[in-house]
């Protein structure tokens, strides 16, 4: 690939999972030429001056940021907890999910330990309530920390809300609401404006 060529394509951070093929779709709807082979292991996909690149969800923001990546599909919950202030111009409406503070069904007394996968969004969330907890960072299977007792409360994303039912969770309150996002890298809005902002436009008209 041609340094000239290098200069024109516009690179896509797209987490893997459940966003990745509605993202996809949705860009392809848009008029990018997106092509990505099914059951392919690749990493990288380049494809008629598009290249994409599949991402842990936690580190599109990153590449965004730091201009690896032009653009990138990203949830408002992994973006608010990255706290880097990357322009999102459009909210893609999909992949809705909600982040809440959860207990024990019927649980009293304080809370003085919080567990979750979000801890900078749970700092905040606590400290605009005056609660005073340590919170602790896990990574999977977060609602098992009520469960077990390593923490009086979680924050966890919830959907359906399914797995609190079975057992025996219940939400206590809404620390944030969370749909796909279009993250844009600031420089590249201005050097490649010319693919950029009618690709902002035409999502803008297809939501």
């Amino acid at each position: 690939m041609s340094p000239d060529t290098l200069s024109t394509t516009l690179t896509l951070a797209l987490p893997k999972g459940r966003i990745f093929e509605e993202a996809v779709d949705l860009l392809k709807r848009a008029g990018l030429p997106l092509y990505i082979p099914e059951k392919s292991r690749a990493l990288r996909h380049s494809m008629n001056g598009v290249q994409v690149l599949e991402l842990r969800n936690q580190d599109v923001p990153v590449y965004v940021d730091l201009g690896v990546a032009d653009a990138g599909v990203v949830g408002k919950d992994v973006l608010a907890e990255s706290g880097r202030g990357i322009y999102e111009p459009v909210d893609l409406k999909f992949s809705a999910c909600h982040l809440s503070l959860i207990r024990e069904r019927g649980a009293a007394g304080p809370i003085h330990r919080v567990a979750s996968k979000y801890p900078r969004l749970t700092r905040e969330y606590l400290q605009q309530r005056g609660i005073s907890a340590e919170v602790v960072k896990l990574s999977g299977n977060i609602e098992l920390a009520c469960l077990t007792g390593l923490a009086d409360a979680v924050v966890d994303l919830v959907q359906t809300g399914s797995t609190l039912r079975a057992n025996n969770l219940e939400e206590l309150d809404i620390v944030l609401h969370s749909t796909a996002r279009l993250v844009v890298n600031r420089t590249a809005l201005k050097l490649k404006r010319e693919q950029l902002r009618p690709l902002i436009s035409r999502l803008r008209e297809i939501i």
